[in-house]
């Protein structure tokens, strides 16, 4: 059994949210382990939309400009009703929108981080904390132990720091989310602009890359084929994907068609629901959550990435500037926890009203979203502070 003493910070977790996190300690002359249970950097889905808010997130980070490089603006966007054709405006908000390759991003997350930061094969198995010190202490699948100062939860949905601290499981939504990547050597005619069709309980977003890659999403009913094995078989998202779109232009289901089979990607939506934001407790001691293990959203405002880099950003401001770690995970949940409910309140509403059936419902629940919310895209005006 090897035991590994003496580590400060300890993020579980190499996804976005951890190697965001670990990148943003570096930035505050800080170092830290990250445990990544895959062997090599992962990107779990396949774009990402980034609003203003995650841009300013990525500028803290230092990345930002690298990352512009790789994809275009976009300035605007149409709805279109596919029954009659209609196209209306698409609220945006403020600011810069651009969409990602995540690929894209987690590399330009982890290039700047000093060798050995990340640690690929360690699957954390369980938490406890060391009943003299209160330190936590993580067992690994090998049966290796780490004892740290600070352990920081970044693995997702099903997060064993989560569990540890008692945050309730994310529940399972009524519909799911394909998503994918359409390649056009000779470029594609959809311009700079996002674009949302709609018809019956089925949505499709088209976003361009690249003046030659478009991201493309589908939100539909949720089926009991939709999980098991089927869910990761490219030939059984496409077949499902271009049956619910029947009806839709003929150049969306050209670019369904078309699109890359290894970058096809099928999810059942999860979410925590907004009044545990307000009563979970995030953190115990030295032990803290961030990311999809702290606040798990449905995709309807795309704000799950942009919240998981402004949590790293917070994250390591108050990490630097207290003496006393868990004074500063205390400061770190009491400064992200009414943004976080704010934003799971949003989208647990927009849930609820595209899964309605009924048209009264549809209308009263935007109503009601436009007296809490204004503007619903007044999210994307957030800024996280500096590091």
């Amino acid at each position: 059994m090897k035991i590994v003493e003496d580590k400060d910070i300890v993020i579980v977790g190499g996804g976005i949210c951890g190697l965001a996190t670990a990148l943003a300690l570096h930035r505050k002359g800080k170092k830290s382990m990250v445990l990544e249970r895959s062997e090599t950097l992962r990107a779990t889905g396949v774009g990402i939309i980034m609003q203003p808010n995650g841009w300013r997130a990525l500028d803290h980070l230092g990345v930002a400009s690298k990352l512009r490089q790789t994809s275009i603006a976009v300035p605007s966007g149409h709805f279109i009703s596919v029954d009659d054709g209609k196209r209306h405006d698409l609220s945006l908000g403020k600011g810069e929108l651009r969409c990602l390759k995540r690929m894209d991003l987690v590399e330009a997350l982890a290039e700047p981080l000093p060798a050995n930061t990340v640690h690929f094969g360690c699957h954390v198995m369980s938490i406890k904390l060391d009943p003299i010190t209160s330190y936590p202490i993580l067992k690994l699948q090998d049966g290796s132990i780490i004892k740290a100062k600070v352990v920081i939860g970044c693995d997702g949905v099903n997060s064993i720091i989560s569990k540890f601290l008692d945050v309730d499981a994310p529940k399972l939504f009524s519909r799911c989310a394909t998503r994918g990547f359409t390649w056009y050597e000779r470029g594609h005619d959809f311009g700079n602009k996002f674009h949302i069709y709609g018809k019956d309980d089925v949505q499709l977003g088209q976003l361009p890359i690249t003046n030659n890659l478009v991201y493309w999403f589908l939100t539909r009913t949720l089926t009991s084929q939709d999980s098991g094995s089927s869910k990761k078989d490219p030939t059984f998202i496409k077949e499902t994907s271009l049956e619910a779109l029947k009806g839709f232009p003929e150049e969306v289901m050209e670019m369904i068609n078309n699109s890359e089979a290894k970058s096809l990607y099928l999810t059942e939506l999860r979410y925590h629901r907004p009044w545990e934001m307000v009563r979970a407790e995030f953190r115990r001691g030295r032990v803290a959550v961030a990311g999809d293990a702290m606040h798990t959203m449905c995709p309807f405002i795309s704000q799950g990435g942009g919240t998981s880099l402004e949590d790293a950003v917070v994250l390591a401001r108050c990490l630097s500037n207290a003496n006393d770690p868990q004074n500063a995970l205390h400061l770190y949940v009491k400064e992200r926890r009414m943004r976080v409910f704010w934003l799971s309140l949003q989208t647990y509403l927009i849930g609820l009203t595209v899964d309605s059936t009924s048209k009264l419902k549809k209308v009263l629940g935007n109503i009601i979203l436009f007296l809490i919310f204004g503007g619903q895209n007044s999210h994307t005006d957030y800024d996280c502070g500096r590091l």
